[in-house]
């Protein structure tokens, strides 16, 4: 058996090998990138060609303990080697969608306002992308509403529809709502885009300042809107890359259940203070 609001210190394999078919309600997620980084990990001590991870055993498992509707969020970006990029982020969607059964529901990207900037012969890299993979189709969506600029003003339909399902394709749009004589009122809000920028690092990816003893924290308002957007009370998130907590963290502060699994015990302290600080 397996317990729930609970990070196991253990590969997250051996994690997912307790869990049944069908367990979680969503999976959010960032991976090592292209051993971009070391993890303190005795195997990058002693060779240090950053940290990689078994990825085609971890996604099938992934989809078989995703409940039918679930989301999987997988927050991912690619190295530069020789002059390119990998691709490993498109591989590894690729994957998921042609091995693992799963529909690729949308192509988020997460863009940082405050990116680092490099030297090199191209334009500084300011995004990651935001993979979410559907087990079916999606079971819950709460939209994130963004204003729209001209609510309430009344705006004339220039021409005449054909039949009701062409009117109702525009009141659907999430902007319009249908008024008289063939007009629209703009509405107050909208469902926003699938670009989202936040400010990251010190003093904006975390609350606590323990957090930032790993090398990369996940931020906490992408995790909050993730998993709002995309789950509701009392279900179960999972991270199989837990790191410094903050899936669990946001998970307990949003009346969420988690499960989490991280290699490194050196972490452990720190998603304990940040899980008292939920």
């Amino acid at each position: 058996m397996i317990e729930i609001n609970k990070i196991y210190i253990e590969n997250c394999l051996s994690t997912m090998s307790k869990m049944p078919n069908d367990f979680c309600d969503m999976v959010l997620t960032s991976p090592p990138y292209d051993k971009a980084r070391s993890y303190n990990q005795d195997i990058d001590k002693q060779n240090f060609n950053g940290y990689s991870f078994d990825f085609e055993p971890i996604a099938k498992e992934l989809a078989r303990i995703l409940k039918p509707g679930g989301i999987i969020t997988w927050v991912v970006n690619d190295s530069t080697i020789n002059g390119s990029e990998t691709l490993n982020s498109f591989r590894q969607a690729l994957y998921f969608k042609n091995n693992c059964g799963l529909n690729v529901h949308d192509t988020m990207i997460y863009a940082k306002n405050n990116y680092v900037p490099l030297t090199h012969n191209r334009y500084e890299q300011q995004f990651e992308y935001c993979f979410l993979f559907s087990k079916g189709k999606p079971k819950t969506f709460n939209p994130i509403k963004v204003p729209c600029k001209e609510a309430g003003r009344v705006k004339r339909i220039n021409y005449v529809c054909a039949n009701s399902k062409e009117k109702g394709a525009a009141v659907r749009s999430g902007e319009l709502r249908e008024g008289d004589n063939n007009e629209m009122i703009i509405k107050n809000d909208k469902i926003g885009p699938n670009i989202w920028f936040y400010s990251v690092g010190a003093r904006h990816s975390a609350e606590e300042k323990c957090a930032y003893k790993h090398p990369a924290v996940f931020p906490e308002r992408l995790v909050s809107n993730q998993i709002s957007s995309w789950s509701n009370e009392n279900e179960l998130i999972y991270d199989c890359f837990m790191g410094s907590g903050t899936v669990a963290k946001i998970a307990k502060r949003l009346k969420r259940n988690y499960i989490g699994s991280e290699l490194n015990p050196e972490y452990q302290t720190i998603w304990e203070e940040r899980l008292l600080n939920a």
